[in-house]
């Protein structure tokens, strides 16, 4: 079988293209390559979830999210999480822990998404990386989602978080 072949690299990912054996032959397959993200279910001692309000510019909307981001290379996820969740939020956890893990998009991304609940919440302050246009949300457990119910949250990685959450976990 062909090696890939790098066809774009970027400091976040890279695109490949690899060749899947078919009885027809090699078939071509174009692969983004990434190392990962991390996906924060912060959850205040009333039961209240911190979610974010996030520019995004590949949606060209503002989105309602759960805090996330990419993971440094090499970076441990659980370290991630809780970088992640200062920076957006501002709040920090006195406890994380992982839910699951799933993937983004895994017909065409390589991207494994880890979910963590972060309790035991401290406020500060944001910290922000240039170009991040993020303000936190907390809302109440029953508006997050009524908020995925009725298509406020179109955010695929947010969905999964509450709603696992909800029917797996929440007590």
């Amino acid at each position: 079988m062909t090696e890939p072949e790098l066809l774009l690299e970027t400091s976040r990912f890279k695109v490949v293209q690899r060749y899947q054996a078919t009885p027809q032959g090699p078939l071509p397959r174009q692969i983004v390559e990434h190392r990962g993200a991390v996906v924060i279910l912060p959850v205040l001692e009333d039961g209240s979830v911190v979610l974010i309000r996030n520019v995004r510019i590949a949606a060209d909307e503002e989105l309602i999210e759960l805090p996330a981001g990419t993971l440094e290379a090499g970076e441990n996820p659980l370290v991630s999480a809780h970088r992640e969740l200062a920076e957006e939020t501002g709040y920090r956890a006195g406890s994380m822990e992982l839910l699951t893990q799933f993937f983004s998009s895994p017909g065409i991304l390589t991207e494994r998404m880890y979910l963590y609940l972060a309790t035991g919440l401290e406020e500060g302050s944001p910290e922000l990386e240039q170009g991040e246009e993020i303000r936190p949300l907390p809302v109440a457990w029953e508006e997050a989602i009524a908020m995925a119910r009725d298509g406020r949250i179109h955010d695929a990685k947010t969905l999964v978080g509450l709603l696992y959450y909800g029917s797996f976990r929440k007590k």
